[in-house]
């Protein structure tokens, strides 16, 4: 998935570049308190528009993850150690269903759907994180730690406060940022309340096209982004 294949798809209205569905392209994650990349996911796009981007992560997809510099998974780490000790990252394949991701243009969120096998639908998980700024091979942005679990009853509660409070005592969020991420919980809880976009709108009945193919992950995964316009 060169750079100049991914930006094939990219369709121009306006001031704002788009990627017709079936492109395929990046969604990234920076370190915390740092410029690398340390989660890629190959996608390919549903849809993308002014109102939304939606993305597909196909079962089996290659991506990279972040582990501890001796390889034990991040989570296998106790909390008090999780983000003090040395990580590097590997490439790795996302197991089970795919994840359907959501992102309407800068809010600070995204909505991931998840599905049992057999198309179940199990639930949506708003992740708190920096807006997505775009590029010509896909979208950037930084976890914020704090989650939103909704269930398909809409009842919802949030995900990671313990990882939140720690990445705060271990100076990865200041108490600026930590206070921007409540404020954009608090922004989702009273979307999920009023059930607006995007849960409003089916997308647990979405399926991807039979056709496309699972997208492949590049040598150059983490080079440095140019802009598109937005």
């Amino acid at each position: 998935m060169a750079e100049d294949g991914a930006t094939q798809g990219v369709r121009t209205g306006g001031a704002t570049a788009h990627w017709a569905p079936g492109s395929q392209i990046l969604w990234r994650y920076r370190e915390n308190g740092g410029p690398r990349f340390h989660i890629v996911r190959p996608v390919t796009v549903v849809r993308d528009d002014a109102e939304v981007l939606a993305v597909w992560m196909a079962p089996g997809t290659e991506c990279v993850r972040p582990v501890l510099a001796d390889g034990t998974p991040v989570h296998a780490e106790p909390l008090a150690s999780r983000y003090t000790k040395p990580r590097t990252v590997q490439r790795d394949r996302w197991f089970g269903t795919g994840v359907l991701k959501l992102a309407r243009p800068g809010e600070p969120w995204s909505v991931w759907l998840f599905w049992e096998p057999g198309w179940r639908f199990k639930n949506w998980y708003v992740n708190l994180e920096e807006p997505l700024t775009r590029w010509a091979g896909g979208v950037d942005s930084e976890d914020h730690f704090l989650d939103i679990t909704v269930q398909p009853d809409r009842s919802w509660h949030w995900r990671d406060e313990d990882e939140f409070a720690q990445a705060q005592r271990d100076g990865l969020i200041d108490a600026g940022l930590a206070e921007r991420v409540r404020a954009a919980g608090r922004s989702a809880v009273e979307v999920i309340r009023a059930w607006g976009p995007p849960f409003s709108e089916d997308w647990q009945h979405w399926r991807p096209d039979p056709a496309w193919t699972v997208p492949s992950l590049p040598q150059d995964w983490d080079r440095m982004p140019v802009r598109m316009s937005s």
